[in-house]
C-alpha cells in the first residue's frame, strides 16, 4: 500500500512539473541574433534585409535581396503569443500563425496562414479596406475596436489559439474572437481574397511568421506559451 502511494505521489509531482513547463513563456528571439528564424522555404534567415536593431528584429527595407518572411524554426499547435511591433510611417506587415512550410505545394506563408495585421492605419492605402486595418485577422474579421497606436509608436500584440478558439488582442484589448474550421470559419475563408488557396486556415499547427511586404518593422520582446 504503502508503494502504491508513493508511486502515485511521484506520478503527481511529474505532472505537477509538466504542467509548469507547459505554462512557462518561451523567448522566440534572444535579441541580438536570428537564431530560432529563418526565412520561408530557406534554411536560415537572411542578414541583409531582417537583422537584429538595438534588440529588435527588423526589416531594412532598403535591401533588395535577402527578402521574404521569416518563420520560426518550432511549429506550434495551441499556444499563446505575445510580441511587441512598431511600424514605420506608411508600412505595412503582419504576423501570420500555422503557417505550413511546403514550398512545393505553398509558394507564401500566407497561402496557409492567417494574419493579424500590422499596418500605420494614418497612412497606408490598406487602411481604407474593411478588414485590411491594423488588428484585423486580415481579410477576414475586422477589430472590434481600434486600440493601434500611431506610425512609429510601439504597439503590444497578442494571438491566442487553443482547441480551435481564436482571440487577438491590441495593447491589452480583445479584438477580434473567433473559432477556427468550423462551417463560419469555412465561409469566412469563401467570402475573402483567400478561397483560391485551398490550403489556407486548414492546418491545426504550424510556424509563426512575420511579414516582409516591403516596408521598414520592428519586432522585439517575441514570447510564447504553449497551452
Amino acid at each position: 500500500m504503502k508503494k502504491v502511494i508513493l508511486t502515485f505521489g511521484f506520478m503527481l509531482f511529474a505532472f505537477s512539473i509538466m504542467a509548469q513547463k507547459k505554462e512557462q513563456w518561451i523567448s522566440l528571439f534572444d535579441g541580438k541574433s536570428t537564431q530560432g528564424w529563418h526565412t520561408y522555404g530557406k534554411p536560415t534567415a537572411s542578414d541583409l534585409a531582417w537583422k537584429v536593431q538595438d534588440g529588435t528584429l527588423y526589416l531594412d527595407a532598403s535591401q533588395k535581396t535577402g527578402r521574404g518572411d521569416i518563420v520560426t524554426a518550432e511549429e506550434f499547435e495551441n499556444f499563446h503569443l505575445k510580441l511587441e511591433w512598431k511600424i514605420s510611417k506608411n508600412g505595412n506587415s503582419g504576423i501570420m500563425f500555422h503557417v505550413h512550410e511546403d514550398t512545393a505545394i505553398y509558394k507564401y506563408t500566407f497561402h496557409t496562414g492567417p494574419e493579424m495585421q500590422v499596418l500605420d492605419n494614418e497612412g497606408h492605402p490598406d487602411a481604407k479596406i474593411n478588414k485590411h486595418r491594423a488588428g484585423d485577422l486580415y481579410d477576414l474579421i475586422a477589430c472590434s475596436k481600434e486600440t493601434v497606436k500611431p506610425a512609429g509608436e510601439w504597439n503590444t500584440a497578442e494571438i491566442i489559439c487553443n482547441k480551435g478558439k481564436l482571440e487577438l488582442l491590441l495593447n491589452g484589448t480583445t479584438v477580434v474572437a473567433t473559432t477556427l474550421w468550423t462551417d463560419e470559419w469555412k465561409q469566412l475563408v469563401a467570402n475573402s481574397k483567400f478561397k483560391t488557396m485551398p490550403g489556407f486556415g486548414i492546418f491545426k499547427s504550424g510556424r509563426i511568421a512575420l511579414q516582409d511586404h516591403g516596408n521598414e518593422v520592428w519586432y522585439r520582446n517575441i514570447v510564447i506559451k504553449k497551452l
